[in-house]
């Protein structure tokens, strides 16, 4: 047997027996869960559950499900008279079994965002959708490092072909919301909203003490009037999570969707960090009696439909590209008095707008409240560029 074969020969590296939460002769308890879910799951459910796949023990093989591509990519593999309404062309580019469509996250959007009427609007919202559940999932984990939570695997990384579920970028290596958000919440040193209890975390992935840092954590209703801001310095030890404050139930407020904004910044006022939270006071209950292999079921989704009310924002943008180093510097401003949510940034090229693929943007789909600016790096090393001046395009939920 292995585990005969193993001692004969002293085996000198640690063996995991399984991926799943078993129990072998050779080394007792594997460590890992692989419980799920692998289909639609909301933020909040990381945090909250404490029995099946949410942040606690090594779950090695999970994720919030569906991650559909960008317009772009969707343009690219579902032929124009089948883009809308959803069919089963779409259906193709899914899983099987349970996984043979989208529905549960169709369904889910559609509560949560207001239902899309036109391919652009589902596009968009599924952006928005797979980058909140995604840095949920991946923050969860951190805010619980050597607590509760030892590691997480997202299931999958990518695709060998166009599909719209399990990845963090698609076939074409374009990133959408899940890559980004996803992104966001693995940063070095951050912050993070924790669904369960409303408390904000300082993560530290790094080897080394961070201190002298300043934590800004602003909590604005639906108008942007303030109802938190406050300023408070803080220390990471290396490797580490903490809270750091807590925020005040906001189950008062005239609108069901309110704002969370988190920055980070040195001793010297150099940008850190920061973080974009869109929160429902309506609160996701789950039927956790019905969870199966793929997912929990929903009593009641969270409401974030008044984002389809934001006014109309403008944002202006510089970009100074450098083709022979194959990088650029771009600078985001909004100089409009309205949130600007979910800001999209392409770099692209010549007469048909090709996109530069591969691209690594340090940050995208971000959102900037009234006079904020960010600075975003970005950089294109193995796109094919042609000789055409390279363009900056920035869209937007509300631009």
């Amino acid at each position: 047997s292995f585990y005969n074969i193993f001692q004969k020969y002293d085996w000198p590296n640690p063996i995991l027996s399984s991926a799943a939460n078993t129990t072998t002769r050779l080394n007792g308890k594997s460590g890992f869960k692989m419980e799920g879910p692998y289909d639609y799951t909301p933020p909040s459910y990381w945090t909250i559950d404490r029995k099946f796949g949410g942040a606690f023990g090594f779950n090695s093989e999970t994720s919030p499900g569906p991650a559909v591509p960008p317009i772009e990519s969707l343009k690219q593999f579902i032929p124009a008279d089948h883009l809308w309404p959803i069919d089963d062309v779409w259906t193709f580019h899914a899983g099987i079994q349970e996984f043979a469509g989208i529905s549960h996250f169709v369904s889910a959007l559609n509560q949560r965002y207001g239902e899309a009427k036109s391919i652009e609007e589902f596009a968009m919202k599924s952006q928005v959708m797979g980058y909140d559940n995604h840095r949920a999932m991946f923050e969860a984990f951190a805010k619980n490092k050597y607590q509760t939570a030892t590691g997480i695997v997202q299931w999958m990384l990518n695709n060998s072909w166009p599909s719209l579920i399990w990845h963090l970028y698609d076939y074409y290596l374009r990133p959408g919301g899940a890559y980004f958000g996803a992104k966001k919440a693995n940063r070095p040193v951050h912050l993070l909203y924790s669904h369960d209890d409303r408390s904000i975390y300082l993560t530290n992935y790094t080897p080394y003490r961070k201190a002298d840092l300043t934590a800004t954590v602003d909590v604005l209703d639906f108008d942007l009037h303030s109802l938190m801001h406050q300023k408070i310095k803080v220390s990471a030890a290396p490797d580490s999570t903490k809270k750091i404050v807590t925020i005040a139930d906001p189950a008062h407020l005239r609108s069901k969707t309110y704002f969370v904004k988190l920055r980070l910044h040195d001793q010297a006022g150099a940008f850190v960090d920061d973080n974009f939270y869109w929160l429902s006071t309506q609160q996701e209950i789950f039927d956790w009696n019905q969870t199966d292999f793929a997912k929990t079921p929903l009593l009641q989704e969270g409401d974030l439909s008044d984002l389809n009310t934001l006014p109309k924002a403008a944002v202006t943008a510089t970009a100074q590209i450098d083709t022979a180093q194959r990088r650029g510097d771009i600078r985001l401003t909004n100089p409009s008095n309205a949130l600007a949510f979910f800001v999209h940034l392409k770099l692209v090229q010549g007469p048909d707008d090709r996109e530069l693929l591969p691209i690594l943007w340090e940050d995208n789909y971000i959102s900037l409240l009234p006079g904020e600016t960010r600075n975003i790096d970005v950089e294109f090393p193995d796109a094919v560029v042609g000789h055409d001046p390279i363009r900056l395009t920035v869209e937007g939920w509300n631009l």
